[in-house]
């Protein structure tokens, strides 16, 4: 898949973490359901791999799929196996060059100056900018794109609403939004709820591509 211009077209991206595999397993496909097109489920969750096998099998096979918090070469083999077609890494691992290695494009951690003319360097998608919120939110990302203002910049990091529409109009392709999404859905929370806050970040994202 062609991720930069994926967070390019839909400019959010759902990060799902929780404690209950089928709880998260319903948070995905609600996700989807709502119009979300690029989401990702967390390796740190337990049993991720089986949520993401079992996500590609409900989702078919031509909707993106992500395997996020990817550490390590044997990470990205297995979310590989699992049906995940891109990485999300949080920082520069030996999981990047494995899930390139792939064919899986990567949205790489990064958030200093050296960690994006490495991340450049290694040819990934975009970049995570993680974690913003402690970084300095839209005003350092702001600055980040100083010199970097053509760099694919993915916030990611306590991105609220105000925090998501704040750094897509300081120039980020997308932003990358968890709980502030999920909220406590992929533990056994209110899939109803879960739906109206898709439909507010989705109205976010929305207002960016005007």
């Amino acid at each position: 898949m062609d991720l930069a211009a994926a967070l390019a077209t839909h400019r959010l991206v759902a990060i799902v973490r929780g404690d209950d595999p089928d709880a998260a397993l319903r948070t995905v496909l609600a996700l989807a359901e709502e119009g979300i097109e690029l989401i990702e489920v967390s390796l740190a969750s337990p049993e991720a791999l089986c949520v993401i096998e079992r996500a590609r099998q409900a989702l078919g096979p031509d909707r993106p799929l992500g395997a996020g918090t990817v550490l390590t070469a044997e990470d990205a083999r297995a979310a590989h196996r699992a049906g995940a077609d891109f990485a999300v890494t949080p920082g520069l691992g030996d999981g990047v060059g494995a899930a390139q290695e792939l064919g899986m494009p990567v949205l790489a951690g990064v958030l200093t100056p050296t960690e994006v003319i490495a991340a450049r360097a290694l040819g990934v998608a975009a970049l995570k900018v993680f974690p913003i919120a402690q970084a300095g939110g839209a005003a350092y990302l702001k600055a980040l794109r100083g010199p970097f203002p053509d760099a694919p910049f993915v916030p990611v990091g306590g991105i609220d609403e105000a925090a998501a529409r704040a750094c897509l109009v300081a120039g980020a392709i997308a932003v990358g939004v968890g709980s502030p999404l999920v909220g406590d859905a992929a533990d056994g929370g209110s899939i109803a709820a879960l739906r109206e806050r898709a439909r507010t970040f989705l109205a976010v994202a929305g207002e960016a591509t005007r």
